[in-house]
C-alpha cells in the first residue's frame, strides 16, 4: 500500500519505520515543519536507524505536501496535543485535493475525546480509524512490535478488514485485533493512562507514609511487585511523572469525568499528587539545611521527564528549578540530551549554568538532586563527588542508588520513602 505519514511524533517515526519495512511504500510529509530538534522520534537510536535503513531502501521518502501520490491508499495521523489546529488545516488542504474517495484514514493522535470525530467532519466521506498512540519512550519499537493485542477503534467490517491488511506483517492473527467503536477506543486509550498514573501516585503516596515509619519503600516495592496480580510495572517511586501525551492524557480524562457530574476525586488526587511529588526533593533540601538556601548552588542530574529521552514537557525539573530559584540558589544543570530544549525555555541566566560534563555539574555544590535515571548516573564516582562537592548531600528522585553504599562513602543520602 501507499501511505502517508503526517506528524513528528515519535509514533510516526515508529510506524514510518515499520510500515516500510513491511514493504509498504510511506511518504511521510514536512507539512507540520518542525526543526529536528523538535521532532520527537530524533533522540531514539533504534527509530533512527530504521528509519535511515528505509529511506536507503527507497521504502521511505520524504516529502511535501504537493509530492503525495493522490493514489495514496492510507493516510496516517500522529500529532501531539499542542498540534490540534495544525491537523484542522491539513485536514483541509486534503479536502481540496482531487483524491478519489474513500480512504483510509487512521488517527493517531493524542487529542483526547471525539478527535476522531471533529476530523472525520472535514473528510466526511473516507473511512476513519482511530489507533491509540501506546509506545514507551526510550523502548519505542519493541514496545509496539511485542503488542500483544492492537486497539483499534473501528466497527465496519470492510475498514477493519483494510486494517488488518495494512498491519498484517505486524500482526497477523486475527485475536491481535481488539475492534471497537471510535469513542470507546479513545476513551480506552484514556482509561489507561489514568490506571499507569494510579499507580505511580499510589506507590509515591506509600512512599511518604513508609518513610515517617521508618520503612524503605524499595521493599514494599519488591514484595508487591512479586504478586501476580499487582506485577512491577509503574510502580517505582520518584520525584513525579511527566511527558506531554500522558499528562495530557490524565488532565483530559480528569475533566471528563468530572463533566459527567460523577462524583470521583480519584484522577483529581492522583494528578495532586504527583504534582506534590514534583516539590518532594526542594522540601527535603529545604528541611536538610534548616531553609537557609540562599547563595547556595546545586547541581541537578537530569531534566529530561525520562530517561533516553530529550522532552521535557510536565518534567518535575520546572517546579525545581523554580522552586530554587525563588529561595536565591544557583542550579548546576546536566542531562545527556535535555539541555537544549531547557535553554529554549529558560534562556541563558546567572542563576542557570549548563554543564556538559555531569561532575561538572557537582563542583563547588551544596548538594547533587537527581531527577531522571539516565543509565550513566547509576554509577557515580562517589570519591570525585566527595573530593568535589561543598556539601556531599545527595537527593535520589528516582531510588536509583543504594542507600548504605551512598552513606558508606562518606556521603548523605536522602531518596523518596527510604
Amino acid at each position: 500500500m501507499k501511505v502517508a505519514v503526517f506528524g513528528q511524533t515519535l509514533y510516526a517515526g515508529v510506524m514510518a519505520a515499520l510500515l516500510a519495512e513491511c514493504g509498504h511504500q510511506v511518504y511521510w510529509s514536512d507539512v507540520l515543519k518542525k526543526t529536528s530538534s523538535e521532532q520527537a522520534y530524533a533522540q531514539d537510536e533504534a527509530v533512527k536507524h530504521l528509519l535511515e535503513k528505509q529511506a536507503k531502501n527507497g521504502f521511505l521518502q520524504y516529502c511535501n505536501f504537493n509530492e503525495i501520490p493522490l493514489d495514496t491508499d492510507v493516510y496516517f495521523f500522529s500529532l501531539s496535543p499542542a498540534e490540534e489546529a495544525q491537523g484542522i488545516e491539513l485536514l483541509k488542504e486534503l479536502k481540496q485535493r482531487p483524491i478519489i474517495h474513500p480512504k483510509l484514514m487512521i488517527n493517531a493522535s493524542t487529542l483526547g475525546l471525539h478527535s476522531t470525530e471533529k476530523f472525520q467532519h472535514i473528510l466526511a466521506q473516507d473511512e476513519w480509524v482511530y489507533l491509540p498512540d501506546m509506545i514507551q519512550e526510550g523502548n519505542a519499537l519493541p514496545s509496539m512490535t511485542q503488542a500483544e493485542q492492537l486497539i483499534v477503534g473501528c466497527t465496519r467490517s470492510e475498514v477493519q478488514n483494510k486494517v488488518r491488511e495494512l498491519l498484517r506483517p505486524l500482526f497477523p492473527r486475527q485475536q491481535q485485533y481488539l475492534f471497537m467503536p471510535v469513542l470507546d477506543a479513545e476513551f480506552t486509550k484514556l482509561s489507561i493512562s489514568g490506571m499507569l498514573a494510579t499507580r505511580i501516585s499510589y506507590i509515591n503516596d506509600l512512599a511518604v507514609v513508609a518513610e515517617k515509619l521508618g520503612i524503605d519503600i524499595e521493599h514494599v516495592r519488591q514484595g508487591m511487585a512479586a504478586d501476580s496480580r499487582i506485577g512491577a510495572s509503574y510502580l517505582y517511586p520518584s520525584a513525579g511523572f511527566g511527558g506531554e501525551n500522558f499528562s495530557h492524557d490524565i488532565m483530559t480524562l480528569a475533566n471528563t469525568v468530572s463533566g459527567t457530574g460523577v462524583k470521583s476525586q480519584l484522577l483529581a488526587q492522583v494528578w495532586e499528587i504527583n504534582q506534590q511529588q514534583k516539590e518532594l526533593l526542594f522540601r527535603k533540601l529545604w528541611n536538610y539545611f534548616h531553609g537557609d538556601l540562599n547563595g547556595k548552588t546545586v547541581a541537578i542530574w537530569g531534566a529530561a521527564f525520562k530517561e533516553n529521552t530529550s522532552r521535557i514537557q510536565q518534567s518535575p525539573i520546572h517546579v525545581m528549578l523554580n522552586a530554587l530559584w525563588a529561595q536565591g540558589v544557583k542550579v548546576k544543570l546536566h542531562d545527556p540530551q535535555a539541555l537544549a530544549e531547557i535553554e529554549k525555555i529558560y534562556g541563558h541566566r546567572e542563576d542557570l549554568i549548563y554543564c556538559t560534563d555531569q561532575y561538572e555539574a557537582v563542583k563547588d555544590s551544596h548538594a547533587l538532586c537527581l531527577l531522571t535515571a539516565w543509565k550513566q548516573y547509576w554509577s557515580p564516582d562517589y570519591k570525585k563527588l566527595l573530593q568535589t562537592m561543598q556539601h556531599p548531600l545527595i537527593l535520589d528522585g528516582r531510588n536509583i542508588f543504594d542507600p548504605d553504599y551512598v552513606k558508606a562513602q562518606g556521603l548523605a543520602y536522602m531518596g523518596v520513602g527510604r
